[in-house]
């Protein structure tokens, strides 16, 4: 479609949305489109966290040597694409993967979603814990810290992409969007440019990443290791990111059908708020006892 054909831009007062989701577009006759800032977000992430993890065996808080680090940054990777890539069907659009399988493979077409590349993490860390043979738990903690950056660049594409807006306000800092939908019973598709709303996905990159990157980076380096149980701050990493999900969920548009009265994005998180009070409290009991004092007969 042409800028032509595209809607006006609404001239309401409020911020119009016309970043261009490409930092650079190629010749038409090229077989991709071009380099987009959300494929540069999963570069920028993948980089950082590379970065980090040179730094915290450098300085001793780390067991793993740069070979080991590429092992685990692989596993990490691998992890988050198929994971996200096979959660965002599953978690939101299962009757359309069921439907046409092989949307899976049109990644050009954008879907990830979080809670799925979480669980693709998990899975390769416990193989590179086994590869390794060190514990999982002490993986789990440096991986933690090595995420939420990885969610501030990824939230920030989103915006840029114009995906995934809020719900409509009217806060001087409400942004339009431009969207396009279909019709189900027509098939019938259009553009249209969305009322003022929420830019959720810098709430979303300020809270699931800057904040969260700030909490765990402080506690990762300010706490003692041999102190605090091994999984303390994964299980701390679940339940930020899930209560600070939850609170962006409150000026985000739902973008899939509710699951009792709650956005798919809120539903999940309350698992993750589970499943980190759970870490938390069996590595705590585990740990006093691996320290209990032997008996004096």
């Amino acid at each position: 479609m042409t800028l032509a054909q595209l809607p006006p831009a609404p001239d309401t007062g409020y911020h119009v949305h016309d970043f261009d989701p490409f930092l650079l577009r190629f010749p038409e006759s090229w077989p991709i489109d071009g380099l987009r800032w959300y494929g540069l977000a999963y570069v920028a992430a993948f980089a950082l966290a590379f970065g980090l993890l040179r730094l915290y065996y450098k300085r001793g808080r780390s067991p793993y040597n740069p070979e080991q680090q590429a092992d685990l940054l692989f596993a990490v990777i691998l992890g988050t694409l198929l994971g996200g890539r096979l959660g965002y069907f599953l978690l939101y659009r299962f009757d359309d993967i069921i439907q046409d399988p092989l949307l899976f493979l049109r990644v050009w077409e954008g879907g990830m979603a979080s809670h799925g590349g979480m669980v693709g993490i998990v899975l390769g860390m416990a193989w590179f814990a086994r590869k390794s043979k060190t514990s999982f738990w002490q993986v789990a903690d440096i991986i933690c810290t090595l995420g939420p950056p990885g969610v501030f660049f990824g939230r920030l594409a989103n915006f840029i992409n114009g995906e995934l807006y809020g719900r409509p306000t009217d806060v001087p800092w409400a942004y339009h969007f431009l969207d396009y939908r279909v019709d189900p019973l027509t098939g019938y598709g259009e553009w249209f440019w969305t009322p003022p709303v929420h830019p959720s996905q810098l709430y979303q990159a300020g809270m699931e990443g800057l904040l969260l990157t700030i909490y765990l980076q402080a506690r990762f380096w300010l706490s003692t290791p041999g102190r605090r149980p091994l999984g303390q701050l994964a299980g701390e990493f679940l339940i930020g990111y899930a209560i600070l999900r939850i609170l962006g969920e409150v000026f985000r548009e739902p973008d899939a059908s509710l699951i009792f009265g709650l956005s798919r994005g809120s539903f999940y998180s309350l698992f993750m708020i589970i499943a980190g009070v759970a870490i938390i409290t069996l590595r705590r009991k585990a740990k006093q006892t691996n320290t209990l004092p032997d008996k004096v007969n």
